[in-house]
């Protein structure tokens, strides 16, 4: 549906390209960390997809929570080195928008289907 297209995979590698980002930091048990900040915002934009789209049935709902898993699951490979790191402001800056090009993708696959 989204994490086997080329958009996807075109972001994935933007991500990658953009690591630097993320140079530098230190495991932080205090602080929000980058995985906080990923999971919080794929959580958020799914509801917000959920919420756009009311008329979902329920398979394409799972369909798009399986997707939104995978997504986790590759930002964690991705960022698997500072996962547990501090996110700075430039770095959740960096996240919220890179999050949100995601979503578009699954608005997209919406679409397509409806």
């Amino acid at each position: 549906m989204v994490v086997n297209t080329e958009g996807y995979e075109a972001l994935v590698e933007y991500l990658a390209s953009s690591l630097t980002l993320f140079e530098g930091l230190s495991v932080s048990e205090k602080s929000i960390t980058i995985e906080d900040v990923v999971t919080d915002l794929i959580a958020t934009q799914l509801m917000t997809v959920f919420l756009q789209n009311p008329d979902i049935e329920q398979d394409v709902r799972f369909q798009l929570m399986q997707e939104a898993d995978l997504v986790l699951a590759d930002l964690n490979q991705v960022l698997e080195g500072i996962w547990l790191c501090e996110a700075s402001d430039v770095q959740i800056s960096f996240l919220e928008d890179f999050i949100s090009l995601v979503k578009n993708l699954f608005d997209s696959a919406i679409l397509k289907i409806y």
